[in-house]
């Protein structure tokens, strides 16, 4: 088993939450390790959490597949992974298979490169397996509340989330439609995610990633939020433009809200990594208006009645300097 580590960090304080409360410092445990009958390496989990309070949701966050080395892993996403945590809820992070801290050792295994199934099977091994989570990171037995379960993925990540949440998916290997949702999902958030497929996934990339263009979103039932830059045009799989990214919104059923993010960059402004290189739109500020929208809109849907995203919409998209807009179905 690999070595774990346990920090604890007081995350920076951006002001109170829309309940009134500050953050709290976070807990972190990684990494967790749960051996999966023929997956080809343990799945690895990082488990971030508040230090105080009960009853608390889960997220689990599913990362991309982006050019860095560690952050298409358990190490990425900390922006939204430590707001999330200091404001109550308990974020589970796997290492899927297409990691490229994994890809020396599963290049040749079923699945490659792109390993659709598994990375959706990660996340339902990661909900039959809380027990064992709850009883490997210290100070957290006790403190979930399973019921209240979201999703969250970005890019690659947030086609993951998109089959978790019911869409459907034409397997190239049999030719029959795919559902892998999980009904203990109760709510989504879908950053940046990948559009539809045929004759508008024509970009250069499409050829080696077919698999983008299979999704059925017409039965994405779960409640979700498409989060989506106004400034995101992935040429490399579609001439279509920033609109592409919008479609899990656009083709799924109600009830779903598209968050469009001005001036964002398929990055969203950096959220995959503090200070990474990469982010071609980077911008603190909107990914923390980000972390207190995606926070507010999973509060609300595991909370009925909670009014955290209206007031937040009101704060960050109804002023005078929005960051976005917001629509709803």
């Amino acid at each position: 088993m690999s070595s774990s580590s346990f920090s604890s960090s007081t995350p920076v304080d951006v002001g109170a939450d829309v309940s009134g409360a500050r953050p709290v410092p976070v807990l972190s445990y990684s990494p967790v390790v749960l051996s999966v009958p023929g997956r080809p390496v343990d799945l690895q989990v990082r488990v971030s959490a508040p230090a105080t309070g009960t009853d608390l949701p889960v997220i689990l966050l599913s990362h991309g597949h982006g050019p860095s080395h560690h952050l298409s892993s358990l190490r990425g996403y900390a922006p939204l992974a430590d707001h999330w945590a200091a404001h109550g809820f308990v974020v589970v992070q796997p290492t899927h298979l297409t990691s490229r801290t994994l890809s020396r050792l599963v290049a040749d295994a079923p699945g490659a490169p792109d390993f659709w199934r598994s990375r959706a099977e990660d996340m339902t091994h990661v909900l039959d397996r809380l027990d064992v989570i709850e009883r490997t990171v210290p100070h957290l037995a006790g403190r979930i509340d399973r019921t209240k379960v979201a999703l969250a993925g970005h890019s690659l990540g947030g086609f993951t989330a998109a089959l978790l949440l019911g869409a459907g998916l034409d397997d190239p290997d049999t030719g029959k439609v795919v559902h892998l949702a999980d009904p203990r999902i109760k709510a989504g958030v879908l950053l940046a995610a990948p559009g539809r497929g045929g004759d508008v996934l024509n970009g250069p990339m499409a050829a080696q990633w077919p698999i983008i263009g299979a999704v059925d979103f017409s039965t994405m039932t779960t409640p979700a939020l498409v989060v989506a830059g106004d400034q995101d045009d992935s040429r490399h799989f579609t001439d279509v433009g920033p609109d592409w990214h919008a479609d899990p919104y656009t083709l799924a059923p109600a009830p779903k809200t598209l968050l469009t993010l001005f001036g964002a960059e398929h990055g969203l402004g950096g959220i995959a990594g503090y200070d990474a290189a990469e982010t071609t739109d980077e911008s603190p500020e909107r990914v923390a208006a980000l972390a207190r929208l995606t926070a507010a809109y999973l509060r609300t849907r595991l909370h009925p009645g909670d009014t955290a995203w209206a007031i937040e919409c009101e704060a960050l998209i109804g002023g005078p300097d929005p960051v976005g807009r917001v629509e709803s179905k």
